[in-house]
């Protein structure tokens, strides 16, 4: 059967692929929010627990761009209220990444995708792959060369995701006060850097 969706999806026909968790979306963005959280979050290798603690607390920041427009990052990444909670999630879809952790482990952009549930590889972010669309990934607003799932959040960093054609400028920084959403904590930029 995984055979079976993997063929569909190398001809086009799919919009979804299996790795070592539930099916990653290979469709255009926007992305929703994941089905499936605590699966998606221990496929990422992360523990998925029933309440949240914090011992290491830091933000990071993610845009993604197609064509020059923003697109949303999933206001509801790894973390279902009562019953799941993983280290590195979001609460809005502001690009704010959330680690708060036990301990500090490397929590990676391909960790992110996986609980998003949209396929991240070295040349693919959802249905856009290179080489028939450009993608590349930017760190505080310099590109980088190493494979998108590696790269490492770290705290405050700016992480610009850009497919096809590139915005007017790309973001280095991100101003956490400015644009924080509604919903997030204030007290959240604090551990962003700023």
């Amino acid at each position: 059967m995984v055979a079976a969706v993997l063929l569909v999806g190398a001809c086009g026909g799919s919009r979804s692929t299996t790795t070592h968790g539930p099916p990653l979306n290979t469709g255009p963005a926007p992305w929703p929010n994941p089905n499936r959280v605590r699966a998606r979050v221990i496929a990422a290798g992360l523990p998925a627990a029933t309440s949240q603690s914090v011992l290491v607390h830091y933000h990071a920041h993610l845009d993604i761009f197609v064509n020059g427009h923003s697109e949303p990052v999933a206001s509801s990444i790894a973390r279902q209220d009562g019953y799941v909670f993983s280290p590195l999630h979001t609460h809005a879809n502001s690009g704010m990444i959330h680690i708060e952790a036990l301990r500090n482990l490397r929590f990676t952009l391909g960790m992110l995708f996986t609980e998003w549930g949209v396929r991240l590889t070295s040349d693919c972010v959802g249905g856009y792959c290179r080489p028939k669309t450009p993608v590349s990934a930017y760190v505080d607003g310099h590109r980088t060369s190493q494979p998108m799932p590696d790269i490492v959040f770290r705290k405050g960093e700016e992480i610009a995701l850009v497919i096809g054609s590139p915005p007017s400028t790309i973001p280095s920084t991100w101003d956490c006060r400015a644009n924080i959403s509604p919903i997030e904590n204030p007290e959240d930029c604090e551990n962003f850097g700023q």
